[in-house]
């Protein structure tokens, strides 16, 4: 994926989330997860990105 191709993609979720509102936010990413990790089709790839996805605790950020 391209730079732009990225920015497309980030930019049309961005306004997807936005449209959908923030109440329905959470589940609205779950299920977008669960329909990659579906076309993904690799367990052990889906396990490695849900590690790397996990966030810092809020103490752990340096300002």
């Amino acid at each position: 994926m391209t730079d732009s191709e990225l920015d497309l993609v980030y930019t049309t979720l961005c306004k997807t989330l936005t449209a959908e509102g923030e109440a329905q936010a959470s589940l609205y990413l779950a299920r977008l997860a669960l329909l990659s990790m579906t076309e993904l089709g690799d367990t052990q790839r889906a396990l490695s990105l849900i590690e790397a996805a996990k966030l810092l605790p809020s103490s752990a950020v340096v300002a």
